[in-house]
């Protein structure tokens, strides 16, 4: 008989302190590996893994009753890369990091997309490395466009806005993921998308447009 059709997911443990799984969570991921078979660890905090097709909503609500959080595969924003938080939950900002990834991770664009956030200036989530970036500043967020971290023209991004409140980053980074939806070719690469337009200059005139 024909085996059923598997799908690939991706799972992390949430945003937390470090990139951490219990045991409960180890566990039910195993149930749905073969002996042979392997997790994948992305660079992006997140393990992927097979299930049957016919089974998705059954298992993801398994994994999120273990506390694992589902995203999909493929072109869409990948959930929040962080720090480990190390100065604290609140003097980090971590509920924030939490409401923007709930926000944006999953949202589909025309290449997959990479967000980081980091919760001080010491940049351990890497923020200016990938293709929109958050640090936390005293009491503010400042956010970075067109981060590349890959290839010999790696490059750091630029600032787009600074001095943010939680809600105005809310608003800044929704602004440049319908921008880039709106005006982005089919597996355009962010930051090429944004070298196309003209930079982050004319991406802020865009923003501003709301383009929809």
């Amino acid at each position: 008989m024909e085996s059923e059709k598997k799908i690939k997911i991706a799972v992390n443990g949430g945003i937390g302190f470090g990139a951490k799984l219990t045991a409960k969570q180890l566990l039910v991921l195993a149930k749905y590996l073969q002996e042979d078979e392997e997790l994948e660890l992305t660079v992006f905090q997140q393990l992927y893994i097979d299930i049957p097709e016919g089974e998705k909503d059954r298992i993801v609500q398994e994994f999120e009753d273990a506390g694992l959080s589902c995203f999909p595969v493929g072109p869409y924003v990948k959930s929040l890369r962080t720090c480990n938080f190390c100065k604290g939950a609140v003097e980090e900002g971590m509920p924030v990091a939490i409401e923007l990834n709930k926000r944006i991770a999953g949202t589909p664009v025309p290449f997959t997309l990479r967000p980081a956030y980091t919760g001080c200036p010491i940049g351990c989530g890497e923020p200016l490395v990938n293709d929109i970036g958050v640090m936390k500043v005293n009491h503010h967020y400042n956010l970075y466009v067109g981060g590349k971290t890959k290839g010999a023209d790696a490059e750091a991004g630029s600032l787009f806005k600074e001095k943010l409140t939680p809600d105005e980053l809310y608003t800044a980074v929704d602004d440049i993921l319908r921008v880039y939806n709106a005006m982005g070719k089919k597996r355009e690469p962010f930051h090429k998308f944004l070298k196309r337009i003209g930079g982050k200059d004319e991406l802020y005139r865009l923003t501003q447009e709301r383009i929809s």
